[in-house]
């Protein structure tokens, strides 16, 4: 029995699993998109979806904060588990960069971003690890899709499409966020949704190609 048990986990991944792990990804997806969401409903008075990012609807010292943290959470696990099961199909290091994007995902959910909410105590260590994981995940994704647009197949026309719009999306929204930091919250969110449509639209894929 334990020499059956040791093939099983030893073994390649059967499409089966495949296609259902890449269902499962997509669920985690939803779910955390949704969790982001509705996250800024629960926020005290003064919380704005347009100037506040989502990082401040996950801030230390909010009671309803365990929401926005939780749609971290899952974002970072289903885009690890993504690419774990294209750890034959994704380059090398797409695999790695993108798993990196997974654990800086989940560390942001570990270290909250400072309150907004004014005169709040908060540990400016903890807020500091905040931004320096949501800054490695950012740089992380850019060079993650970055070897995907270069391993993509000419032919593949979405893929490349999509891939070009989130680079620009991930390298130029900060920037305009930097220039008009009253919009942070919206341009930060439409970010986020680009990242959940590039990583659902690799689910889908990677879910087709196993059949």
């Amino acid at each position: 029995m334990m020499v059956r048990f040791m093939k099983t986990i030893l073994s390649p991944a059967l499409e089966r699993d495949v296609r259902r792990s890449a269902r499962c990804v997509l669920i985690m997806l939803v779910l955390s998109g949704t969790s982001l969401l509705v996250a800024p409903l629960l926020m005290p008075e003064g919380y704005s979806w347009v100037s506040h990012t989502t990082s401040e609807s996950a801030a230390q010292c909010i009671n309803s904060a365990w929401l926005a943290r939780l749609g971290f959470l899952l974002f970072g696990l289903a885009v690890i588990w993504l690419a774990a099961i294209n750890n034959l199909t994704w380059a090398r290091g797409a695999v790695w960069l993108h798993k990196s994007f997974g654990v800086f995902m989940t560390a942001t959910a570990a270290f909250s971003h400072k309150p907004w909410v004014a005169d709040a105590a908060f540990d400016s260590v903890e807020d500091v690890l905040h931004s320096f994981t949501a800054t490695a995940m950012g740089f992380s994704f850019v060079f993650a899709v970055l070897l995907r647009l270069v391993q993509r197949e000419k032919q593949e026309h979405v893929g490349r499409i999509l891939d070009i719009i989130a680079i620009i999306a991930a390298t130029g929204i900060p920037i305009l966020m930097f220039y008009q930091p009253m919009l942070d919250g919206l341009f930060q969110r439409f970010m986020f949704l680009i990242a959940y449509i590039w990583y659902g639209k690799e689910a889908l894929l990677t879910g087709t190609q196993a059949k």
